[in-house]
Order: C-alpha cells, then structure tokens, then sequence
C-alpha cells in the first residue's frame, strides 16, 4: 500500500514506484527506458516498480501501486496505441467497402463469359480462383500490423506513442519548437553571481532571496534556496508571497517587502529608476548585459522599494543536445527555440546548439499561442516540453513531445512520450515514426497491387483455385513479414550513450 515501507535486496525486482529514503544502489532500468547503463539511486531519489536493484541494499517508500504504476500506465498506452489507426487507415477502409461487392460482381461475370463460350468448368474454376484469390485480409492488417511492431519497438526504448494519427503527422513534420529549461538544459540550475548595489551584502541579498524563493517551486528558485543552504544560512520565515507569472515575485521577508524578477517587473514597479538608485543604473543594466551573453539568467533583488543587488542563475546544456539539433537538420526540421528568458541569454543557449532562430521572453500563457500561429502559416509543428508546465503547447502543437515525463506518463498531453530525460530520442522518435509510417505505405500498395493484378488474372483462368489459396495466403503472410520487419529498427546508438 502506499507509503509502506519496503526493503529491496541486491538482485531484487523493486516492487512498486517509490522514493528512496534509505541506502544507497544502482538500478537497472534498461526494461522502461532501453538504458543499458545502471542508474545511481540514493536517498530521496525516485524508483520504479519492476526495475532491478544491483548491488546495494535500498529502503523504498512506496508512492504508486497497482494500476497508478509507471509499468501498468506504459502498458496501458501501449496498448491503446496499438489499437488505433492511422488516418491513411481510412482509405483502405473505403476501398475495402467496394472492394467485396466488386469481386463478387467480376467472379459471376466470369464464369458467365466461360459459360456463354461453352466452358462451363473453365467458368467454374475461374469463378472461385477469384473469389479465393481476392484478399481484403491484407488491407486490413496493413495498418495494425506495422503498428503494433513500431509502438512495440518504441516501447522498449522508452519511447511512447500515442497511435497512428501521430506517425502520420510526424511524417509531415517541418519544424520543431524546444523548450529551453529542462528539455535543452540540465535543470538544475546552479547560482554563478550574486552582485550587490546597495548596502546590502551579497550575502543579506541572497538571504532575503532564498527565504523570497521558498514559496515558489520554479528551478531557478530552487537553485537559489540550495545556494543559501549550502552557505548554511538561517532561512527566516517568508510571511507574504505572490507570483506574478512572466515577471517574478513578491514577498515580505523579516518585515521588508522583497522584489524578484526580470526588467519587466522592475520597470513596472518603477524601481530601476527610482529614487537612490539611479547612480546605479548603467552599472546594473551592464552587468546584466553581461551575465545574460555568457547564457547566464540575471535576476533583480529589490528592498522596500529599492534595487538590492542582481542574482545570476546558470542551467548547464545537456552534453548530447547539440548533437540532437544536428541530427534533427540532417531530417529536413527547421528548429526554433522558445523560451521565457531574455533574449540575450536565449541566443547564447541558441549559438551554443546551432539552432537559427529564437523566440524569447514569452509569457508563459503564450506559448500556445505562438505554436497556432506557426500552424497558420502552415508549418506542421512539434513542440518538445516537459510536459507540464508546457502542456498547452503541446496540446495546440500538431505532435506534443513530453521529455523526461518519468513516472507521470499517463498525465501527459504530448503524442510522443519520451521516459528518459535525453534530448536525442526526440530524433530517434521521428526516425521510428516516419519508418513505421513507411511500413504502412509498402503493405497498403502490395495489398492494392496484388489484388488488382491477382484478381484478372483469375477471371482469365490463368490461376487453379489451389494455386490461388496460396497466393491469398503469401499476400497476407507477406504484409505481416514486411512489419515485422521493423524489429530490425536500429535505436541509434547516439541515444543509449
């Protein structure tokens, strides 16, 4: 049950979702996410049900069981997936619609031509060699059958996707829109500067900030709060807070009103050109020029009123990022990075990883709203998020591809689901999608070519009914050997490094 504790042995299966609260492992998690490489787990470190404790001895507080389960949600998907169809599913549909009264129609007309030329069991034969050898079998498994295989294939490497209208689209893809924090970058931001332009010391500003941050569960008020607790400082107690979404926030702390965020907020209150600050003014925008080129986000502190000091955050970039942006222009995708922070800073990340354009300091609220208008101007679009705090981006966006979704698969809006939180198997996702589509493709025409030529050819009494029957059989056979052909997809060994 929930929150009971369990005790997970060396070479155990760890029974349930759940944190660590004692002990020290590794774990094998290559059957949920394709990775070969254990992964470390120590205290407060999240494990999933079903993966294997190696060497360490682990104290697990269960958090999911049963069906709420990352196993149990992945199976589920999976299964939904598979029981889908692509839209391309349709047409074989309507041809399927026509395609028996038409057979029926050619095996009477037939054997009505052998009749009246006096063959009555040349007629005979061909009549049923037609209707044998006509096979709307392999129009209808043309589609399930690939993927089944694809959703499988994608399964086993962490890879989860939401049916066949997706593989469509993704075939379709002209471009794709990251998110920068925690889909381009690490994620845990760390505190590079803390600069002071008051009386107050650095280290006053970075209290009054981290106490200002406790109330927020952003990761860059993360990163301040750990900066602070790493310098051991007595945190006092935040006694007002408010978050002023795309600006930052506000909070009174040891009796003094705390101001934290960007230029925006800052402008608004009229602080940067307030009274006592103003001889500070080019200094602080300089300076924030400055951090914000090296990829640095810059924060303003501000005191009753007056500006404090200025706070740098750094999010590293993910090590195989860069290599994922190549990969994706190697596919035809334009990519554009849309982020909330300063232009300056969105640039820098933006050279770094060779993406040509950026769309910066956008409200959080708009970013479905840039997704519709690149819709508008027909691009089929991709948006790569969390998950969370972009799920209506993903949602307006044609394909959502939730990165790093862990254990809440089953609460995602995105199409695509990639388990690990690794920036490539976005290219390896496209790559399966567009070669299951491709399957698709090839057992829909065999099935069309092998009925409109296996059909006359019948009516002409060319076929024995028994050579026929095995003709039907190998159409069917052959469009279950092509999908299963898939299981052949190479998982790019760029993405299980």
């Amino acid at each position: 049950m929930v929150d009971e504790v369990l005790i997970v042995k060396p070479g155990e299966k760890i029974p349930t979702d759940g944190i660590v609260i004692g002990g020290a492992s590794s774990v094998d998690e290559s059957m949920l996410t394709g990775e070969s490489m254990p992964v470390e787990k120590k205290k407060d470190s999240i494990v999933i049900g079903a993966t294997i404790n190696q060497k360490g001895l682990l104290k697990v507080k269960a958090t999911r069981i049963g069906s709420e389960t990352t196993l149990a949600q992945i199976i589920k998907l999976v299964e939904e997936a598979q029981t889908t169809s692509a839209p391309i599913q349709r047409l074989a549909d309507q041809v399927t619609g026509y395609f028996v009264p038409a057979v029926v129609i050619t095996a009477f007309l037939s054997f009505g031509s052998w009749w009246i030329a006096g063959n009555f069991p040349q007629g005979l034969l061909a009549f049923i060699a037609v209707l044998i050898i006509a096979c709307p079998c392999a129009l209808g498994i043309a589609t399930p059958a690939a993927l089944m295989v694809g959703v499988k294939k994608g399964a086993e490497a962490g890879i989860l996707i939401r049916g066949g209208e997706v593989l469509e689209r993704a075939k379709k893809l002209t471009t794709i829109v990251f998110d920068k924090t925690g889909t381009l970058t690490v994620g845990k931001p760390t505190v590079t500067d803390i600069l002071s332009f008051s009386s107050f010391s650095e280290t006053q500003i970075l209290e009054f900030a981290a106490v200002l941050e406790s109330g927020s569960e952003h990761p860059l008020a993360e990163a301040i709060v750990r900066e602070a607790q790493k310098r051991m400082l007595s945190l006092g107690k935040l006694e007002k807070f408010e978050a002023i979404p795309g600006h930052g926030i506000r909070g009174s702390v040891k009796g003094k009103m705390v101001l934290m965020g960007n230029r925006r907020l800052f402008d608004r209150e009229g602080i940067l050109l307030g009274k006592g600050v103003l001889q500070y003014a080019p200094t602080v925008e300089e300076t924030m020029t400055k951090l914000e080129a090296m990829g640095k986000t810059a924060m303003l502190v501000g005191v009753d009123g007056v500006l404090a000091g200025v706070i740098a955050v750094a999010d590293a970039l993910k090590p195989e990022a860069k290599e994922a942006m190549t990969l994706l222009k190697s596919e035809g995708l334009k990519i554009i990075l849309l982020s909330g922070d300063n232009q300056r800073t969105a640039n820098f990340i933006a050279k770094e990883l060779g993406i040509d354009r950026v769309i910066a300091e956008v409200l959080p609220g708009d970013k479905a709203k840039i997704i519709q208008e690149l819709k508008d101007q027909k691009e089929i679009v991709a948006m790569v998020g969390d998950g969370v705090n972009d799920a209506p981006a993903l949602a307006t966006a044609d394909i959502g591809i939730a990165i790093g979704s862990g254990s809440d698969v089953a609460k995602e809006t995105g199409g695509i689901i990639l388990v690990k939180n690794d920036v490539r198997d976005v290219v390896t996702s496209i790559r399966l999608s567009r070669a299951t589509m491709r399957k698709i493709k090839q057992n829909l025409f065999w099935a069309f070519i092998y009925n409109g030529v296996g059909v006359p050819i019948a009516a002409f009494g060319f076929l024995n009914p028994i050579i026929a029957a095995a003709a039907m059989a190998l159409s069917s056979l052959s469009v279950i050997v092509n999908s299963a052909m898939l299981k052949r997809f190479k998982v790019s060994k760029m993405a299980m490094a």
